[in-house]
């Protein structure tokens, strides 16, 4: 039986609290990977050109996960589809481990595929928060959610440190350690997950959508996906405002740590750089979500491109090394990302019927791990040939497209 609309609200707290829990944990384990991510790829390919492959393989397995994350919650619900994508990711952290020990680089970009699957969790855990949202506190609640990844995501890049000395007690190579962290803090996730997000919300969202005369066919594939995007300008300037900020973010994120290597930056002040800039993206979340449902979806992904064009700018002025004003463009970087990822995920969802919103949000996170992949793989190259500050301007450019895109597509 669904739940009457008395008792949504109280079910929507539980909820929201269930996510925000489960999404502490997993961001532990996501972010502690990511930190060192890019290193890893380096030491084991011997060719920093293709140290971003790391980061590219983590990115381009959260799009894949994604699809299958969003066919799963069509079918069983949003709890059975976020245990897959953090079951996904521990294997994905013990083969990281494997490589680390057996000097396998091709080894490493398919354990990063499957480590993806965790970030695809992450990701949709954000929708999931607003299946039983009433529309003017969706942004409240999705950020929420996103929010309370900032105590994972903070300590997260800091035990980079703590990680070579777990590997050494092991007697794992250094840069391998810090997954130990990530394999923990999936498990959690998935324990958190199973025991506690019940009833499932995209389950009771759809039958209440039915006792109200919604429509009884469920869309999951990912061409039903586009199909809505592409019917809603809303959804579609949403998943726009999404991808490029992802893709801004990424790219500049994930080469900071070889810059700063390059000035001889020590592993745990990378670590401490890298959780300034998750601090950015998650910590202020709720007054973006707020900022959301009172302002709207496209004014606050306009003030996201603004903040995303200095901290790129920010970051190209900067030499290698460790600097305050390399934090300040990771900052604003996190901060900027905040804004786009908010607003795009509260327009896209906004527009679509609870029938076709897990296809299409499944969609849209393949097209933000696509964007932040290829922005990945892209930025090891331009490293490679023409330096951190030359890629950062690129990445300048393609901020300010988001409000090009909001300008052009008209809602």
């Amino acid at each position: 039986m669904p739940a009457t609309p008395d008792a949504l609200a109280p079910l929507q707290r539980r909820t929201v609290r269930t996510l925000a829990a489960s999404q502490t944990l997993g961001a532990i384990g996501q972010l502690a990977g990511v930190a060192v991510a890019t290193l890893l790829a380096e030491e084991l390919s011997g060719s920093e050109e293709y140290a971003g492959l790391g980061g590219t393989f983590q990115t381009l397995g959260s799009a894949l996960a994604a699809v299958l994350l969003a066919r799963i919650a069509s079918r069983r619900g949003r709890r059975a589809a976020l245990v897959t994508g953090y079951a996904l990711g521990v294997i994905g952290a013990v083969g990281t481990v494997a490589a680390a020990v057996t000097g396998s680089f091709t080894l490493l970009l398919a354990s990063a595929l499957l480590f993806g699957g965790a970030t695809a969790s992450n990701n949709a855990a954000r929708y999931a928060a607003t299946d039983l949202a009433t529309p003017e506190h969706r942004g409240r609640d999705l950020s929420t959610v996103v929010w309370a990844t900032t105590i994972g995501a903070v300590a997260g890049p800091n035990l980079v440190g703590p990680g070579g000395r777990v590997a050494e007690l092991l007697g794992l190579p250094p840069l391998s350690g810090t997954f130990v962290f990530s394999i923990v803090g999936f498990a959690l996730a998935i324990g958190a997950l199973t025991a506690l997000l019940r009833p499932d919300p995209l389950l009771e969202a759809r039958s209440l959508a039915l006792a109200t005369g919604g429509p009884a066919h469920v869309h999951g594939s990912f061409a039903s996906g586009l199909r809505a995007i592409g019917a809603h300008p809303a959804a579609l300037l949403g998943l726009i405002v999404v991808a490029i900020g992802h893709a801004v973010m990424v790219s500049v994120m994930v080469m900071t740590p070889l810059h700063m290597k390059h000035g001889h930056a020590s592993l745990s002040v990378v670590g401490f750089v890298i959780s300034i800039h998750v601090l950015g993206m998650f910590a202020f979340s709720p007054l973006v979500g707020r900022a959301v449902d009172r302002l709207g979806g496209r004014t606050v992904a306009l003030v996201g491109s603004a903040i995303l064009l200095a901290a790129t700018l920010l970051a190209a002025s900067t030499d290698p090394g460790a600097s305050h004003l390399l934090e300040l463009a990771l900052f604003l970087l996190g901060l900027g990302w905040s804004c786009t990822l908010v607003s795009g995920s509260t327009l896209l969802t906004g527009a679509l019927p609870t029938s076709d919103a897990p296809a299409a949000q499944g969609v849209s996170d393949a097209a933000m791990g696509v964007a932040g992949g290829g922005g990945a793989a892209l930025a090891g190259v331009v490293v490679a040939q023409a330096g951190y500050s030359a890629l950062a301007l690129g990445a300048a450019v393609l901020a300010a497209l988001v409000a090009v895109a909001v300008g052009i597509v008209r809602v």
